[in-house]
């Protein structure tokens, strides 16, 4: 039987067919066209090609052409670095044989001698000449001196304790404000030029001998009182004010500074030595009564130490460090200086003993129990103590009783008062006087002086005193024992000649040396100078004074201020060991 197939079905099946064979045809139109390409399109495609092509080519030719470059430049820049690195290896080796003549910073705390750098100034006549124009451009012709007898005056005395080996400066620069110092420091560094200051010249161990020539600095006309306080007990001076003028003006206020050296000295040089006086047993020493310093270092920087109060928790105490330094660390070009009110009453009496031991039982028992008196003095020839009494008039008549019936219990012989003021000053003005009057025994123009200091606990004065007495007799050598005996400090003053200069170092010697083994002091207000720079490790070691040395050395490099005083900067026989 025949199959019927619904109609529609067929149409469907036709239209199938139909898409499928139209969908066939699109596939072969798509190759075709793949494979053959209008003209039009191979046109456009050949020279997309071509363009592509001479793109790349003219990219290749530049690639080449840079890569050429860079090895020329690579020659060149090879070169460059060639002569870099050759540079840079000669300055290494430069570097490397200079490294060998300076020494790396030390790391150590102090700087014993053998350590220390040499010195090395420039005194070559050149180069002082050309500062002598620097100087004069600075402060004028008129305060810069080269004349002989200007420069011999400023290399030594004839109370200095130093005679041997002594130079004289090259000139004398006499400044008169600070900055004008800080100017010479700037001239002298530059150049390497040592410097030494003068201020009174009353010292007595060398301080302002010119070691190494060179420029000495005097402050002489820097004289003045600049600032008064009177409400705050201070006075700002310069350092050339000597300190008899300054109370003479001080006293119209009814005020007084207590430090009071021998005659003629100066507030730089007090300072500089850390004096002290007659006056001290009451009112201590120069350190105690400094509140503030203007110091020029040695490269011409100018610093202070501290404002006007009388106390100060701020920093590091600059102004004791400079005090006592004798001109090593740096110049003082002004000081404020505190002051008390002037005693309503003063008495000075004198008494005489049998014996020098009597006299300082006297003096040790009066200090133990805690008498206030001024001062006291003591001479030796016919041993005699001086007092002086000073407060309200009931005060000292209770110090006079006092002391008096302390005397008599140390076989006291006398004990006589001054009857008026001029009496009283003439009695002083013996104690004060005693170098000169030794001076006057001189019995020729051979015969130097010999004024030297130490200082003991109390409870030691009378054994040391005694002791160096018989000493001084047994040499034969004219000489005679004062002091500051109230604070445990006495003088010997000897006069002697060549022939004797062994003898004369002997008893020196001996008297430093027992100061020593009583816990005492080879200075108590001399100052250390030239004369007593080997004792000091004996009293202080070795290590103590090596950081002073380390102090020096921080302070001033190249050694430039008052060399070779207080500490040695180079041996005694120029070997470093």
């Amino acid at each position: 039987m025949p199959i019927i197939i619904p109609r529609t079905l067929i149409l469907r099946a036709r239209t199938l067919s139909r898409l499928s064979a139209a969908r066939r045809q699109s596939t072969k139109t798509t190759d075709t066209d793949k494979l053959k390409k209008s003209f039009r399109g191979q046109l456009y495609d050949s020279t997309a090609q071509r363009i592509q092509n001479e793109r790349a080519a003219l990219m290749s030719a530049k690639l080449r052409s840079r890569s050429a470059e860079g090895q020329a430049g690579s020659g060149k820049v090879s070169g460059t670095l060639a002569g870099i690195f050759a540079a840079g290896a000669v300055a290494i080796v430069f570097y490397y044989l200079g490294s060998l003549s300076v020494p790396a910073p030390p790391t150590n705390s102090t700087s014993p001698l053998k350590n220390f750098p040499t010195p090395k100034h420039d005194v070559s006549k050149s180069n002082l000449e050309a500062s002598w124009t620097e100087f004069v451009a600075l402060l004028g012709a008129e305060h810069v001196s080269t004349a002989g007898e200007d420069l011999a005056r400023h290399s030594t005395s004839e109370w200095s304790s130093h005679h041997g080996g002594t130079k004289t400066p090259f000139l004398v620069v006499y400044p008169s404000t600070t900055e004008e110092v800080s100017g010479i420091a700037k001239i002298c560094h530059q150049r390497r030029i040592p410097m030494t200051p003068f201020s009174g010249g009353t010292s007595l161990e060398g301080h302002f001998a010119p070691t190494r020539g060179g420029v000495c600095v005097d402050f002489s006309r820097m004289d003045k009182i600049l600032r008064l306080h009177k409400e705050d007990l201070d006075v700002v001076v310069q350092p050339a004010v000597g300190w008899e003028d300054l109370n003479d003006v001080l006293a119209e206020d009814g005020l007084f500074f207590p430090p009071d050296p021998g005659p003629g000295a100066q507030i730089g040089g007090m300072v500089g030595t850390g004096c002290s006086g007659t006056n001290a047993a009451r009112y201590g020493t120069m350190r105690e009564w400094v509140l503030s310093l203007t110091v020029v270092l040695a490269d011409g920087t100018v610093i202070k130490t501290r404002q006007r109060p009388r106390k100060s928790s701020a920093g590091y105490d600059l102004t004791r460090m400079f005090i006592g330094s004798e001109g090593t660390l740096g110049f003082v070009t002004e000081a404020t200086l505190k002051l008390t009110v002037k005693p309503a009453s003063e008495s000075v009496a004198v008494s005489s003993f049998p014996t020098v031991k009597d006299a300082a039982e006297t003096v040790a028992e009066v200090m133990a129990k805690g008498i206030p008196i001024a001062a006291i003095e003591i001479l030796d020839d016919e041993p005699t103590l001086f007092f002086k009494f000073a407060g309200t008039q009931s005060g000292v008549k209770e110090q006079i009783a006092l002391v008096k019936q302390i005397g008599r219990s140390h076989r006291s012989q006398s004990f006589e008062f001054a009857r008026s003021n001029d009496e009283a000053h003439e009695l002083w003005s013996a104690r004060k006087e005693a170098l000169w009057s030794v001076m006057a025994l001189r019995r020729d123009e051979n015969d130097h002086v010999w004024t030297t200091d130490v200082a003991v606990p109390l409870s030691r004065l009378a054994e040391i005193i005694e002791a160096t007495k018989s000493d001084l007799k047994a040499s034969g050598l004219l000489g005679s024992m004062v002091g500051h005996v109230g604070d445990g400090n006495f003088h010997c003053i000897l006069l002697f000649n060549k022939r004797e200069q062994g003898v004369a170092d002997g008893v020196v010697h001996r008297m430093i040396e027992r100061a020593v083994k009583m816990e005492g002091t080879v200075t108590g207000e001399h100052g250390v100078g030239l004369i007593k720079r080997d004792y000091l490790e004996g009293e202080l070691g070795m290590d103590t004074v090596d950081a002073m040395r380390r102090l020096k050395l921080a302070f001033d490099p190249l050694c430039l201020l008052n060399c070779d005083k207080v500490v040695r900067v180079e041996p005694k026989d120029g070997k470093r060991k």
